[in-house]
């Protein structure tokens, strides 16, 4: 069990990242995939990445890399550099700017746990081999454009809707609210987050420097955080990945915002309803019940009928906490609503 302690400082300056965290993606993802999940949500993002590794990457170039990241237990702290959290290139950046002492820690707990030898590359690495460093940022790249990239929109979009929640659950009830809010995966009591099901004992005290919480589509049941207690406080969080990782057609760069043309929203009427195409629209990036009912002036039962309709269609995701249930839009029902 993983126990994190919490000063009344320490819950002021607890907040969520900004966005999704393409290098703790890029990271996790790299665990899931060598590991033996049978997920059926993932099994296809699993096998097109396999096929696409194998068809654009030189054999050996990602040894060193995929050896960094078991699929089970330690992987190093500097390969998810604080960062991280100011996009790719500023966390790749970070990594090839590591400090040597906090390589060669990290590579010898690495090479300790790890039920296989290492590369030579990773003693190299160790002393700060600025060559190995490059090879290793280029390869995440490498990774990061097939693994990565072409479901970022996706990504982004759990993410998105998962931080929806969070804002929620903070504007209800402020910090301790959203430390609530993280309910069943953690358990928060005044001053102590705990999460269970965490492989090994632990304590960290946050001592002042409050905590980063990062939603992230590839973290695994139980959340994760950094091994060196003297790092920035980290906590990563899985979300509902919404469906998966399969294309939805005619996706764009990322999630749409706004309710799209007349035309378009004329059309979705004519599809699924005048009625229901309203609440594809009043939802947004997350709607209650109750809301809904009150800004389309219907009754609680008949938007409750139309958000359990539009959620077993996928439009929609809904999440209960005590006696509120929230709404928010899945990918496919943001495409429907902006066309």
């Amino acid at each position: 069990m993983l126990r994190i302690f919490f000063s009344g400082e320490d819950v002021a300056r607890t907040r969520v990242a900004p966005a999704a965290d393409q290098i703790w993606e890029l990271v996790l993802s790299l665990h899931l995939l060598q590991g033996r999940s049978r997920d059926p949500v993932m099994a296809g993002w699993r096998r097109g990445v396999s096929g696409g590794l194998r068809r654009d990457t030189v054999p050996g170039q990602l040894r060193l890399l995929l050896a960094l990241n078991p699929p089970r237990g330690y992987f190093p702290d500097f390969l998810t550099p604080y960062h991280s959290m100011y996009g790719l290139a500023a966390g790749l950046d970070a990594v090839r700017s590591t400090p040597i002492g906090a390589l060669e820690r990290d590579l010898n707990v690495l090479a300790a746990e790890s039920p296989l030898p290492l590369p030579s590359s990773a003693s190299t690495l160790a002393r700060g081999d600025v060559e190995v460093l490059e090879h290793l940022t280029d390869s995440m790249r490498v990774y990061q454009a097939t693994a990565i990239e072409p479901y970022w929109d996706r990504i982004q979009a759990a993410v998105e809707a998962d931080r929806a929640r969070r804002a929620r659950a903070l504007l209800d009830g402020g910090t301790e609210g959203l430390l609530a809010s993280l309910r069943p995966a953690m358990r928060w009591e005044a001053g102590l987050l705990e999460v269970p099901g965490y492989p090994v004992k632990r304590e960290l005290h946050l001592d002042g420097r409050g905590l980063l919480l990062v939603p992230s589509f590839f973290c695994a049941r139980i959340p994760v955080t950094l091994v060196d207690p003297e790092l920035p406080p980290v906590l990563v969080y899985p979300v509902d990945r919404l469906g998966g990782l399969t294309p939805a057609p005619g996706e764009g760069a990322g999630p749409a915002r706004g309710t799209g043309r007349p035309e378009n929203q004329a059309a979705l009427a004519a599809l699924i309803g005048r009625t229901r195409a309203r609440v594809l629209e009043v939802v947004g990036d997350g709607c209650s019940t109750g809301e809904v009912a009150r800004r389309l002036n219907i009754s609680p039962a008949a938007a409750s009928q139309h958000t359990t309709v539009l959620r077993n269609a996928g439009l929609l995701v809904s999440h209960r906490d005590r006696n509120t249930v929230l709404h928010i839009l899945t990918p496919l029902g943001r495409a429907m609503l902006t066309g």
